[in-house]
This record gives C-alpha cells, structure tokens and sequence, in this order.
C-alpha cells in the first residue's frame, strides 16, 4: 500500500521556513549591529587626529576628494567600514553636494557628524587681528605683513597707491582705520581686512561727526580725525582725554598754537630716537605745532572709539595748557603763569 507523502512535505516546507526565518533574524541582527555601529561611529570623536588641526577645503571640491583628505589627515577614511559609513552619513546630512569650501578645525573630540554639520553651515576656522589705539598706518602695515595666513598684497604698494584703492581723499592713509579686532578666514588678504578697517573707521567717524557737541567748531570731520589722533598720543587716561580736547580747541578758537610733541615726533619720522630736543621743537615741519599754527595736515595715529567720543564731546572748562607729571597723568591750568608753575615743579629737563 503508497504512503501519503503529503505530511513529509510539510514537513519540508516547515525546515524551509524555519530556516529562512533563522536567515531574515540573523539579516535582522546583523542591520541592528550595523546600524548601532554607524551610530556609534558618526557620534565619536574622529580617529587617527595627532591633535588640533585644520583640513583646508579648496573650491570645487567633491565629496570624496574631502574624505580622502581626512584620511591624509589622519582619519581612517580608507577602509572599506569607514567608506560605507562616510557615504551613509553624508546621504542621511543630505550634505554630500553641498560642504563649503575653506579652513575647518578638526578639534579634538570632533565627531564626523558635528564635522559634516560644520562644513555644511560653512563655519569656517576664523582668525583675528587687532590694531592697537595709537598705532601709525606704517606699524599697522608692518603688523599686516606678519600676519601668517593672510594672502599678502600690500607689500609692494606705496601708501597712496592703498589711498587711492580705498577712496581717500588726498592720498594720505593715516588714520583712516578703526582700532579693533577683525575676524578673516584662510583665503581672505590683508587688503580685506585693511578695507573692513577703514569702512568702520568711516562709520565711526560720521558718528561722531554727526552726535558732536556745540562747542566742537571744527570745520568737517577730517579735523575731528586729526584732533582725535593727536588726543590719542597725548594720553593713554580715559579719564583725560575729553578734558585734553577741551585744551586744544579752547587754543584753536583763540589762534593759539598746539604746541604738542606727538605731533613734532610724527614730522621727525625715522629721526625720532626716543627723545625730543630743543631743537627738534624749532625744526619746522608740516607737523610741527609749535612752528605752525592749527591743525596738523593729517591724522599723527590711528584713533581709537574713545578719542573720537572725546574729541567731539570735550570737556567745558577754562584750562589752555597741559604739563606731564610724569606717572602718565597731567597737570591742567588755566593762565601760562600756572602753567610755567607745573612745568617747573614736573617737566623733566629737555636736552638743549
């Protein structure tokens, strides 16, 4: 008698789908691995980095060029884990085609997912350069030039050729830049950040020009610019920067000279060793405030916020002369007998 072979394909069919069943689990296991792996990785800090760096993108860069850079950085990008997890986490940024170009810190504890981020918001490493209150456009050029990173174009421009490239008047540069601090990015010259600091200058200035007391009767805001720088070199005490102000155009209204030693030492140039004699106070040049009356021709420094503050909100009062104390302050006084008085008691004695 045949026996029934339909129980034995059941049977069959039953180990089928056992067995396909133990297959889609282990595929199921091993996408959990995977994806709890991926995870992990594109949350840990970057691998193989000796310490901050920086990755440099240039334009027109494709996504692959700037993971093969990582890997010359250091990071494992090579293997083929790291090439599958790097395309899967540029797919799911959604910012493979689209990572800016520029200076990148790979910071240590870096992860790949803050650094895709990163690119992708363009937040580039940014630098910063100061100018000092009180400094010449020429030590501003010198500190240009040291600056590391900055694409040099200056070196071989004469002052009026970088007068005229900015759009100012007569060709002299000095003191048509703000003292700040200005943030540039690798890529970016020392010309752009000498134009941001003469457009702040230029903004600063027509505030000051247009918020200046009644008292200020200078004649347009070059002479504001002029004043401010020599109130810079005066006195390094915000305490008497408006009240020098107030001296000077107090001399100004009455035809009285300046007669202030910044503005002599600007005219001696490469001369000036680090004193000032007799004769450098009669040696006439156009800067010589004790030879000239008014105002200097240009600007003597780079003024900063606060000498442009006092130079058009000076301090009332009667003072016309001012005399070193020598521990950086001054002494104020109102007749030239007073002031002969503290010349005597606090002037340090001139070479003849």
């Amino acid at each position: 008698m045949l026996q029934p072979v339909f129980p034995t394909r059941l049977r069959g069919r039953a180990v089928w789908r056992g067995l396909l069943g133990l297959l889609l689990l282990a595929l199921l296991l091993a996408g959990a691995w995977l994806w709890r792996d991926y995870r992990g990785w594109t949350h840990a800090p970057l691998a193989g980095l000796p310490g901050a760096a920086t990755l440099e993108v240039a334009r027109g860069s494709g996504y692959a060029q700037i993971v093969a850079q990582l890997h010359h950085a250091g990071v494992p990008a090579a293997g083929a884990r790291e090439r599958l997890y790097w395309r899967l986490l540029g797919r799911e940024l959604g910012v493979a085609n689209r990572l800016h170009a520029g200076e990148y810190a790979l910071t240590p504890g870096l992860s790949p997912r803050a650094l895709l981020q990163r690119m992708a918001a363009g937040q580039v490493v940014q630098h910063h350069f100061t100018i000092v209150d009180g400094w010449t456009f020429r030590q501003l050029r010198v500190a240009l030039a040291a600056e590391a990173g900055l694409v040099q174009t200056l070196p071989g421009a004469s002052d009026a050729d970088i007068a005229r490239r900015l759009d100012i008047d007569g060709g002299k540069p000095e003191g048509w830049f703000l003292p700040e601090t200005y943030a540039w990015v690798k890529g970016e010259s020392d010309y752009d950040v000498l134009r941001r600091a003469h457009a702040a200058m230029r903004d600063a200035l027509a505030r000051a020009w247009a918020t200046r007391s009644a008292q200020v009767k200078l004649a347009d805001p070059y002479q504001v610019l002029i004043l401010a720088s020599i109130i810079e070199k005066e006195t390094g005490l915000g305490s008497e920067r408006a009240q020098i102000a107030g001296v000077f155009l107090r001399r100004l209204a009455l035809d009285m000279r300046l007669q202030t030693d910044p503005t002599v030492i600007y005219g001696m140039g490469e001369r000036y060793d680090g004193n000032i004699r007799r004769r450098d106070l009669e040696t006439d040049t156009p800067w010589n405030t004790y030879t000239r009356a008014g105002l200097p021709p240009t600007p003597i420094a780079l003024p900063g916020l606060p000498a442009l503050q006092a130079a058009t909100h000076p301090a009332p009062g009667d003072e016309l002369y001012f005399v070193a104390r020598g521990d950086g302050s001054h002494e104020f006084s109102p007749t030239l007998d007073a002031h002969n008085r503290a010349v005597r008691k606090y002037q340090l004695r001139r070479e003849p």
